[in-house]
């Protein structure tokens, strides 16, 4: 126990520097100064430099997917497109280092990122391919147009969603409270994706839970395989 929680605060610090100095600054005596441990003791855990603050940026998505699950469990609707993104949004605007990621900060990561796309890219893969096979189960409940290759529609997805990140980095985009600016994402995809509510608005809702309620374990089980192999790429940064 003793050991993990020493490691969670070398990772705390490690990220609080990493925010606060950039990659080029980050030392590993000023990590190890910080955390009040011996330089040897951060060694113990991770080999490099690179690995440490690799597990800082792994931890950001970690945490994001499994925040994902809860809301997905607390309520099947959250597997629709457009409500897994806009939480997805909100975790990106209260997470410093997940913002950093997702607009490629190379002040504050260096060439981390790049170190990122290939140390996980058998991870960023397969999160594609949960986010793939998600549309394709929706399509199947009814809850996603099909009437667009699922291929298509994983890249609109992929790519009106990036938009609102980058825009919230070049802030660019309207001077609105974040509640209206998830709205708007919200309606974009729902309008580009989700299939259109009848005009029986208290059936066409009662249906779309029933059919989320049903597409929502398969698509829960998607994720919960992320998070499992998420959690496996954190074990192997460690020093074995």
């Amino acid at each position: 126990m003793e050991q993990t929680q020493r490691g969670e605060r070398i990772l705390e610090v490690a990220g609080e520097l990493l925010l606060a100095w950039g990659y080029r600054r980050v030392t590993i005596d000023e990590i190890a100064r910080r955390a009040k441990v011996g330089k040897g003791t951060v060694y113990l855990h991770w080999k490099t430099k690179d690995a440490l603050l690799l597990a800082v940026v792994l931890r950001a998505k970690v945490r994001s997917l499994h925040r994902q699950l809860e809301r997905m469990r607390a309520d099947p609707l959250e597997v629709l497109p457009s409500r897994m993104m806009c939480g997805l949004y909100l975790d990106y605007l209260d997470d410093p280092v997940l913002r950093a990621v997702q607009t490629d900060d190379s002040d504050i990561l260096g060439h981390l990122n790049d170190t990122a796309k290939q140390e996980l890219a058998a991870l960023m893969a397969h999160g594609d391919h949960a986010l793939c096979c998600q549309l394709q189960v929706l399509r199947e409940h009814g809850l996603v147009r099909d009437d667009v290759d699922v291929a298509h529609q994983h890249y609109a997805l992929v790519a009106v969603t990036a938009g609102f990140f980058i825009t919230e980095a070049l802030d660019a985009g309207p001077h609105t409270a974040r509640e209206v600016r998830t709205g708007i994402l919200a309606h974009t995809l729902r309008g580009a994706l989700e299939v259109p509510s009848t005009p029986e608005p208290a059936p066409a809702a009662h249906r779309a839970l029933a059919a989320a309620t049903a597409a929502a374990p398969e698509i829960i089980a998607l994720y919960e395989r992320l998070e499992e192999l998420s959690s496996q790429e954190m074990r192997r940064q460690l020093r074995d």
